[in-house]
């Protein structure tokens, strides 16, 4: 073939042609006037930044005749030979079709030998990450203590897949991503080189698609090339990227503004006409709106816009529409397209959405327009007496209220923990019988489904470990396990009438809930009983000492000689 496309024609053969990558072919450069170089580099970074280019002007740097020197001079045998490959010093592997231990160890096994033409033997392994683990532990001891003639160049897109071990034993460069404003200006440089005629905006929007790929943008620009006749147009651009024309995204972002849901349908149905993909206009959209709110955020930022040119009209778009309409905008579409994702109908969800964008904005509007602003204008008033009372006389004027809900917050902060009412819990003990807890424990578990039912599963939820320990004929006691359960139980004053309506529904008889957490609960019903068979004891004792024959008999005999048994 007598043609060759445009990424492998300009492929760079200096330092200098590797754009946007320059704290890697800085460093480079610095390492090889300084004779500093490293027996072994990891060059990472996305598709089409130039990682394996970089390691070829490497190879030609270090075996140039000139050396040392920044730059290869591409013009000894050395420079020629490595360019064409002709010299078999210079070895380019492709490791995701030799990933296997055998390709790696006959590179072990070759590495001892001294290069045969040049003075550097240069081993440029691309993808390594498709290595076997296998194949990686064949290479590690070699690529640790390699031959002083041997150089190991190794570029991946995903590092994250080769072990550490390996990672460690190399010096790492990190390719970023090549800025739309760079790739532009290469491009410019090409086209001007071949003599192409090419609009300046179709540059942009080719540069924009190929998301910071160099080899994506030559090969959309041939592309382009090829499908224009004289010149390159924007709408040749759009028609090779699939994108979605400015004016378009114009368009359609005008008729949401303006509610008008059937020019929004109109436009998205001569699109559709047109053969564009709806997931690639849905991704497009989105990032309309993201550049209009960095936009808005940030004039300033213009290199930062992924999607969209600052026309006139994208301007006066992003005066009109705020920041929070932003926001619900990209919400709706990103949840378009997420459902866009699992259909056969993307269509729809799309025709769905801009709908749903135009009401958006609709509601919005009219209940904005429709609010009665009087009561807000009043407490804005009545605010701004308090504030000048405030200025004149002090902090020491505030209202009745305030001082109520702050010595409430005092209370409530000075308190030590949930206190049980003791007193209340000694009075049900004194009246309590099995019985009346027999009936209590009976209609638990229906009063706590009829607390479910009447929408307090809060609620309910304070009472799954608690459970009922004594009760009278008109109240019960409730032991909690946890402290907290019991405080927020019984401060709620709906959440008791609530059970006790429960159980006069179920019983009859309107009960009244006393909670007391576990620990308390103990010692409560400890001090009870100590203290009622102290009274019996005390009952008897005076009983017996009245006994007209007790009497006589300790008279007789003395009160240490007599025993009294009941």
């Amino acid at each position: 073939m007598s043609y060759q496309a445009l990424y492998r024609v300009w492929r760079p053969q200096q330092f200098l042609d590797v754009v946007g990558q320059e704290h890697v072919t800085k460093t480079l450069q610095n390492a090889l006037l300084q004779q500093k170089i490293s027996h072994a580099y990891l060059f990472s970074g996305p598709r089409g930044t130039g990682k394996t280019s970089a390691a070829k002007i490497l190879a030609k740097a270090v075996n140039c005749e000139r050396a040392p020197v920044s730059e290869p001079c591409n013009e000894c045998a050395s420079c020629k030979g490595i360019t064409d490959g002709s010299i078999p010093d210079v070895i380019e592997i492709d490791a995701a079709s030799n990933n296997g231990v055998e390709e790696i160890r006959d590179i072990r096994d070759k590495v001892k030998y001294a290069p045969s033409v040049v003075k550097y033997k240069v081993y440029i392994v691309d993808e390594v990450h498709m290595l076997s683990i296998g194949a990686f532990n064949a290479l590690l001891k070699t690529l640790e203590e390699p031959p002083k003639h041997v150089m190991f160049i190794l570029a991946t897109t995903e590092p994250h897949k080769i072990p550490l071990t390996i990672i460690s034993r190399c010096q790492r460069f990190d390719f970023k991503r090549i800025t739309a404003k760079s790739i532009v200006g290469r491009m410019k440089l090409i086209v001007d080189e071949t003599g192409v005629n090419c609009d300046d905006r179709a540059l942009n929007i080719i540069a924009r698609a190929a998301e910071g790929g160099m080899r994506d943008a030559l090969s959309l620009l041939d592309q382009a090339i090829s499908f224009s006749h004289e010149r390159v147009e924007v709408e040749d651009a759009l028609t090779v990227t699939g994108s979605v024309s400015q004016g378009f995204l114009n368009t359609l972002a005008r008729s949401i503004q303006q509610n008008d849901a059937a020019l929004g349908l109109a436009a998205l149905e001569e699109l559709l006409y047109h053969g564009k993909d709806p997931s690639r206009f849905m991704e497009d959209f989105i990032l309309y709106y993201r550049d209009m709110l960095l936009y808005k955020a940030a004039p300033s930022l213009e290199e930062s816009m992924e999607r969209v040119l600052m026309d006139e009209d994208f301007q006066q778009l992003s005066g009109e529409i705020t920041a929070e309409q932003i926001y619900q905008l990209i919400e709706v579409l990103n949840k378009a397209q997420q459902e866009m994702r699992w259909t056969n109908h993307p269509r729809v969800f799309l025709e769905v959405a801009i709908v749903k964008l135009c009401q958006l904005e609709s509601v919005k509007q009219s209940s904005v327009g429709s609010a009665d602003f009087g009561p807000l204008l009043q407490r804005i008033e009545q605010l701004e007496g308090e504030l000048n009372d405030l200025k004149r006389n002090g902090p020491t004027v505030v209202s009745q209220e305030t001082s109520q809900q702050a010595q409430k917050n005092t209370q409530r902060s000075s308190r030590k923990g949930f206190q049980a009412p003791a007193g209340k819990i000694n009075e049900v003990l004194k009246q309590a019988t099995k019985a009346n807890l027999n009936i209590i424990k009976s209609h638990w578990g229906e009063m706590l489904s009829r607390l479910n039912q009447q929408q307090m599963r809060s609620q309910a939820a304070l009472l799954t470990e608690a459970e009922p320990v004594a009760a009278s004929t008109s109240t019960f006691v409730v032991k909690f396990k946890y402290e907290i359960h019991c405080q927020m139980a019984m401060e709620n004053d709906r959440f008791l009438e609530v059970i006790a309506k429960l159980f006069q529904d179920l019983t009859g008889t309107r009960y009244t809930l006393v909670g007391a957490p576990e620990e308390q609960w103990q010692r409560i019903r400890e001090s009870f009983l100590s203290s009622q068979h102290g009274a019996e004891d005390s009952e008897i004792n005076e009983k017996q000492q009245e006994d007209p024959v007790v009497v006589e008999a300790q008279k007789l005999f003395g009160p240490d000689l007599v025993e009294i048994i009941d």
